[in-house]
């Protein structure tokens, strides 16, 4: 495992010489990590230097879950640890974060925003909030681009122990006032609009509805990032008051601090969608956030503080997906961020690119990651980015969201200069929303094969488990598709859901499938197919994630994972994107498999191409999985996070409305649910119309 410049080898030189701990390799070292949580957790916040003015005394009191008790008795707060850096980074000047949106990328232009300018804003806005009336446990709610303000509004809310929310302004009302409903806000900052594909988008009418569906507000802060003029008053009401987020960003109470917040104090409220029943709202601790995204960024990611290494880190991301919050965590260490709002190749209609590599060579990014369908979008391109940007400071490229094809990484291999003589390190993470972490993720030390994504992460008990047996438990599989799960509490696992009574609707999302026994051994499952890969020369167990467990394939009896079918049709010729679903109908024990496909511009799907598919499928994955019919479409229904949505189209195809499975503002493409709901319209062997 030894790499003299990785996070990890200097960990393990800390262990070894504080701990008196040796690991013959990574698998010895993330065994340890999962059957010694007390060990493993205390080591993390001794390496990591986590203040508290009271010291703690066990990491892992109470190991049940859900309800799991972490550091009983620390202090501590989010914001604190991350101005730690402040002084330090300031006396070198480097910036805590880098900033441009589509405006300033046509300029050609970088907002910077050093670390005591971070600091300073925080602290005036934190201020204001208390003014305001704000405090530990009171909700506040940003409908806000991911912009530099944006960092500033969660990080004052996190230094008074207020609870944080963000949706994205590409999210419609609709799918807005299902989370924000839920919990109450009293304070709501929003964007006056933002641009996005090249088109300026005003969001003052949207405003006006949240404000109407959430009589909780008290205060209205407008950020006004389209019209510098607009002015906050139109959102007044009685009982309401409205203000402008720049006075409040400009003052200097040089004397603000934190405050010290116990260990599991809420930090932020996301949501996870489902598909039934409203978003889930999943509350995450200070303390268990800080630890999890340390210890991602830093020994996963290889992030160390600027001061030190000059990294800088980007995820093109909004900001309300869980990888802004990861990438906002990049902070905690030390790390320089650099922020980009707007659409990442500049436009849909007519992608360039090249954008987003200029911003990563201009701005210094040495670590770029991105959704695993931008990167697959980027790779189909014909781009060259080594050709556009001088990219020399790139050192890794991170993905998620889905699995990364293996062409892909080798495309990334190949298309990056190398750094010191070894192809660029693509590191693939899986995690979710739910814990705002990842189970499986990269290293810098190990082998980096396409396909498969490096490791199980420290501390993340992760196995491939069979169907419950009787005693609610499942077997463990290796080099077999089994349910990921994992057996051991982490510290960023969900609180609790809001106003969840009982933890009813989160045991029934993640510890209802291996329950135990009498309660007692519930395990997470997390709803991925999962394939653990041994490497026993190479002392580490890769994994390949196979898709949605509640998406199988199942072809009398036998199951498949959708990825399976993605890797071989998408890699073909003239194939753009592609979702496949399985749709048993009763009295049809067989069922029907539908794949809709996306061809590329200019190439239609015509009898050869389904035989070429279907070839494909029969010889590379199965041929007891061949689809009953391949459909032409227009495009892929996808989350806002870039994931397909299988099950919601899935259960449309089965005669569900579309109400009932997913929201229309939290799906794109704009149209594809009407497309959706002519196809499913029709009787089965119909072709479907288009749009």
């Amino acid at each position: 495992m030894a790499h003299p410049e990785a996070r990890i080898t200097a960990f393990l030189h800390w262990l070894a010489l504080e701990r008196r701990r040796h690991f013959d390799d990574y698998d010895d070292l993330w065994q340890w990590s999962v059957d010694d949580p007390e060990g493993f957790w205390g080591a993390l916040w001794d390496w990591f230097d986590i203040e508290s003015p009271v010291e703690p005394v066990v990491a892992l009191a109470d190991g049940r879950v859900p309800g799991a008790v972490w550091f009983p008795g620390t202090q501590l707060n989010y914001a604190r640890q991350v101005f730690r850096h402040a002084d330090e980074a300031h006396g070198a000047d480097l910036p805590a974060i880098l900033f441009r949106n589509e405006m300033l990328q046509a300029a050609g232009r970088t907002l910077r925003v050093s670390w005591p300018e971070l600091r300073r804003e925080v602290a005036s806005l934190a201020v204001a909030l208390r003014g305001m009336g704000v405090g530990r446990n009171d909700r506040v709610a940003a409908y806000l681009p991911s912009t530099p303000q944006t960092v500033v509004a969660f990080l004052a809310c996190a230094s008074l122990g207020a609870i944080w929310s963000i949706c994205s302004p590409d999210m419609g009302v609709g799918a807005v006032l299902d989370r924000f409903r839920q919990i109450g806000p009293k304070v709501l900052i929003g964007c006056d609009g933002s641009t996005w594909g090249g088109r300026d988008h005003d969001r003052r009418p949207l405003l006006h509805m949240l404000l109407d569906g959430l009589p909780t507000v008290e205060h209205m802060i407008l950020w006004p990032c389209l019209d510098r003029d607009a002015e906050p008053d139109e959102f007044a009401a009685p009982g309401r008051r409205a203000w402008d987020l720049r006075p409040l960003l400009a003052g200097n109470p040089w004397n603000f601090e934190p405050e010290w917040l116990p260990f599991d104090h809420p930090l932020w409220i996301v949501y996870s969608s489902g598909t039934s029943g409203l978003p889930k709202p999943i509350v995450h601790g200070h303390g268990g956030v800080m630890l999890e995204h340390l210890k991602l960024n830093v020994l996963h990611n290889n992030l160390g503080a600027s001061v030190d290494t000059g990294d800088v880190f980007h995820w093109a991301t909004s900001s309300g997906w869980v990888m802004w919050n990861l990438q906002v965590g990049a902070l905690l260490g030390g790390t320089t961020i650099a922020l980009h709002d707007g659409h990442p190749a500049g436009r849909s209609d007519a992608p360039d690119w090249s954008l987003p590599w200029r911003f990563a060579a201009e701005t210094g990014v040495t670590h770029f990651g991105a959704g695993a369908s931008v990167l697959t979008a980027m790779s189909r391109s014909g781009l060259e980015p080594a050709r556009v940007a001088d990219l020399s400071a790139l050192r890794a490229i991170g993905s998620t969201g889905s699995p990364l094809p293996a062409e892909v990484h080798a495309w990334l291999q190949q298309q990056l200069p190398a750094v010191d003589g070894r192809p660029i390190w693509v590191s693939s993470i899986a995690g979710g929303t739910d814990f705002a972490g990842a189970f499986v993720a990269g290293l810098p030390t190990l082998d980096n094969p396409p396909g498969e994504i490096q490791c199980r992460c420290l501390g993340a008990a992760v196995e491939a488990w069979g169907p419950p047996r009787e005693d609610g438990r499942g077997d463990s599989l290796i080099g077999e598709v089994g349910e990921l799960v994992c057996t051991r509490p982490m510290p960023s696992m969900p609180l609790y859901f809001w106003k969840d009574e009982g933890d009813r609707r989160l045991i029934e999302s993640y510890f209802s499938t291996y329950p135990g026994r009498d309660g007692i051994g519930a395990v997470w499952r997390h709803g991925d197919w999962i394939r653990l890969v041994p490497h026993p020369q190479e002392g580490r167990t890769g994994a390949v994630i196979l898709g949605r467990s509640d998406a199988t394939l199942n072809r009398r009896g036998v199951r498949l994972g959708s990825t399976e079918i993605y890797r071989v049709v998408e890699a073909l010729p003239g194939v753009a994107d592609s979702l496949v679903v399985d749709l048993h109908r009763e009295g049809d024990p067989d069922g029907e498999i539908v794949l809709l496909l996306v061809p590329m511009p200019g190439v239609m799907l015509d009898e050869p191409l389904k035989e070429r598919i279907r070839t494909q499928i029969a010889t590379q994955v199965s041929p007891h999985h061949l689809p009953d019919r391949i459909l032409a479409a227009p495009a892929v229904p996808r989350t806002l996070s870039g994931k397909k949505m299988e099950l919601p189209v899935r259960r449309m195809l089965q005669g569900e409305p579309a109400s009932a499975v997913m929201n229309r503002d939290a799906v794109e493409p704009q149209g594809i649910v009407e497309w959706l709901e002519g196809l499913a319209a029709q009787s089965p062997a119909a072709d479907p119309v288009s749009i």
